[in-house]
């Protein structure tokens, strides 16, 4: 059957949803390749087997930890707001869940794969790696795509003015989760990766995943319950949350009889990158280009598809543009321009990080000069370039913010922020890859292969590292403009609501009800509520920061002293003829990421509602949610590109660069990683879900303060 304005419009929805279950067969069909190649020797399956161990567990217990909270907030929700946005946070939350697990269980299969395929190939290494970075991608994207749309759906059935209110219960379920995810993660991985290295390396000599190192099982669980059951929580997040913001802006913002278009638009655009991505994934199997273009070109491609695809829908959507409820109609074509500005704000971010961590070019490699000069010239030089690095990415994003609003207005910004987003599957593929190949690297070398097979996975693994850091400086960029658009849906809600509330008002005292309106909404800099607001959103990201580090630093300090005691109680693990004791690590780290991920998670809901119930509490919260946009941002930029610029100074130096392995400019350069870690993988990403919750938790309490 032909393709008519009035299907698609009706069924945007559900063909989204339709290329959301495409994503999700090939994915499977993905894993089912995965598994067909070989889990290599004995010993490498019995190393695979503790890590995958190592990692189911510490999700079981981070789920118990977190159930009785996610319980709690459900019953508030259910009490203080209606049943659907209760049940829409469950939804979210179990999913974001789900995505984490998912991307765990996948990694672990996928790494011992890969250094099994490096006993053959760099090729095949390749494929097996990105296959289960894409299998990932692929999967949660779908997974966020389909539970936004099947929720939003179905209570559209049952409770039609409460579907798109109650999608901020499953954008709050969904971000909550992924903070404790990012962070009981974070604070896992790095607590491990620092506590090792700095015995390891530094005191002892010895290489990276030694196996006798009593960390180095712990290290390698890390990477697969922060960079990889994390990361894909963080994704699902992002995703849904950037999801959720276009539609409300959509509904609140379209005029009547158009408000059908404007929410499907975003969910065809999600579904028809999803197929792109695809397309992208099999160029990366396929072709026979280098590693890191290989995956650049995997994006470019899937780049392009989508744009193709973008015109065609947004011309048989919106044929004669869009209605507002205020000012002119937008146009067709400022729509499909306000997509274009998403893409290409994928491409701006993902070259402006690759720039300030790839080993390839000049910041990375001053990094490196610098670590011959000893431990601190190593650390300024790296604070100086994620310093550096926020501002080619703030100007981009400015650009962007700016750019397609002119095109489309706050609806524009909606849709940059979507089509940007869209972009996840291919993107995620990228990011999954990054510890993949560390794990497998780590098996390498704990199951004895020989080092020629090591030599294929740090090549990878460095493009790894950058992939990690291109992909966070995307999330956290894609995270400063889905905050813009909830922030435009924080003011355009209250607005709503205040307005609503006149109905009730007695005719003497209209007058002074609109002007107590139009004072709460002004935001005004001349006003100090304002400005109070400003300074406590501010100061969020760097207290919230400052806990999730010192969390770290507490944790890998208890990993050197064990790491210590077991080196200096039996001194033959060092000669072979003892064997380390793992699990006392693995416990450690586990025990501290529970506990010191609690408090963090928390600020971020404690604070908006803390501020909700101060008089003028609507005011001093918009300066609170725009505080910590923007030093969220800077904050999030500067430590993500510190750490990766960091991470691959070490590895440009382990290259034979600068005096290679063992020497005092190595030394200094593990100072740096170790530093650079807690930034890039522990603070820095949980940055971005958390800015989002303050928005998320601010548009949700309207109805109940104000």
């Amino acid at each position: 059957m032909a393709l008519t304005l009035a299907s698609l419009i009706e069924n945007g929805i559900p063909l989204s949803l339709a290329c959301g279950a495409v994503g999700l067969v090939f994915a499977l069909w993905l894993i089912k390749s995965l598994l067909s190649i070989s889990s290599g020797t004995e010993k490498m399956q019995f190393i695979a087997n503790a890590i995958e161990q190592g990692a189911k567990a510490y999700l079981g217990r981070q789920l118990v930890s977190i159930s009785g909270i996610g319980v709690l907030i459900a019953a508030v929700l259910f009490w203080k707001k209606d049943a659907p946005t209760a049940i829409g946070f469950v939804v979210g939350a179990v999913c974001s869940l789900a995505a984490g697990f998912i991307g765990m269980r996948i990694a672990v299969k996928a790494n011992v794969r890969t250094a099994e395929g490096a006993r053959t190939s760099a090729k095949k290494a390749l494929q097996a790696a990105f296959s289960g970075g894409a299998v990932t991608g692929l999967l949660v994207v779908a997974l966020a795509l389909l539970s936004t749309g099947g929720f939003y759906l179905a209570v559209a059935q049952c409770q039609p003015d409460k579907a798109v209110g109650s999608l901020i219960g499953l954008a709050l379920g969904a971000s909550l989760i992924s903070v404790f995810a990012r962070l009981g993660g974070g604070i896992y991985t790095k607590a491990a990766d620092v506590g090792a290295d700095l015995v390891g390396k530094v005191e002892q000599g010895l290489d990276e995943d030694d196996p006798r190192n009593p960390a180095t099982i712990a290290d390698n669980v890390g990477d697969n319950v922060g960079d990889c059951a994390g990361m894909a929580a963080d994704v699902f997040e992002t995703y849904a949350v950037s999801l959720i913001g276009a539609v409300l802006v959509g509904a609140l913002t379209a005029a009547t009889g158009a408000t059908t278009a404007a929410v499907a638009y975003p969910f065809v655009l999600g579904g028809a990158a999803i197929i792109a991505s695809i397309i992208g994934v099999i160029f990366v199997n396929m072709t026979k280009l280098k590693p890191a273009a290989a995956l650049m070109g995997g994006v470019l491609v899937s780049s392009i598809l989508s744009a193709a695809a973008f015109y065609p829908i947004t011309t048989t959507m919106f044929p004669a543009g869009l209605a507002m409820k205020e000012g002119a109609a937008l146009t067709t074509n400022g729509i499909f321009l306000a997509s274009i500005v998403g893409l290409l704000m994928t491409g701006v971010a993902v070259m402006i990080t690759n720039y300030y961590t790839s080993t390839e070019y000049g910041p990375v490699r001053k990094i490196a000069k610098a670590s011959e000069t000893g431990h601190a010239t190593n650390i300024i030089a790296g604070l100086a370039i994620g310093q550096q690095a926020t501002a080619p990415m703030v100007l981009c994003i400015g650009a962007a913010i700016w750019g397609s609003f002119e095109f489309a207005g706050l609806y524009g910004i909606a849709v940059a922020v979507m089509a940007m987003l869209s972009m996840a599957g291919i993107i995620i593929s990228l990011d999954a890859f990054g510890p993949i190949t560390d794990n497998a690297g780590g098996i390498a070398v704990m199951s004895g292969l020989p080092p020629e097979v090591r030599k294929t996975t740090d090549e990878l693994d460095a493009v790894g590292n950058t992939m990690k850091a291109v992909t966070k400086g995307y999330a956290i960029a894609s995270a400063g403009l889905a905050a813009v658009v909830l922030f435009g849906s924080y003011f355009v809600d209250l607005r709503h609501h205040l307005e609503t509330g006149l109905a009730s008002v007695a005719p003497a005292g209209l007058a002074a009800a609109k002007a107590k309106i139009a004072d709460t909404l002004g935001f005004s800099l001349n006003d100090p509520k304002v400005m109070i607001g400003l300074f406590i959103g501010g100061l969020l990201p760097y207290l919230f920061s400052a806990f999730s580090m010192s969390a770290v630093g507490r944790a890998a300090g208890a990993v050197v002293t064990e790491v210590r005691r077991q080196l200096g109680l039996k001194p033959g693990i060092l000669t072979g003829t003892d064997t380390p004791d793992y699990s006392t690590c693995v416990d450690i780290v586990t025990k501290a990421a529970l506990k010191e991920m609690i408090i963090p998670a928390l600020l971020p809901l404690a604070t908006v509602i803390a501020v909700a119930a101060l008089p003028d509490g609507a005011k001093i919260l918009g300066g609170v949610l725009v505080g910590s946009i923007v030093t969220g941002l800077f904050m999030g930029i500067a430590m993500t590109s510190s750490g990766g610029a960091w991470d691959n100074a070490k590895k440009y130096i382990e290259d034979g660069h600068h005096g290679g392995k063992h020497s005092e400019a190595h030394k200094a350069a593990v100072t740096g990683d170790t530093v650079g870690d807690p930034y890039k993988d522990t603070s820095g990403p949980a940055i971005n879900p958390m800015i989002k919750v303050v928005n998320i938790v601010a548009i949700l309490i309207i109805p109940i303060f104000f």
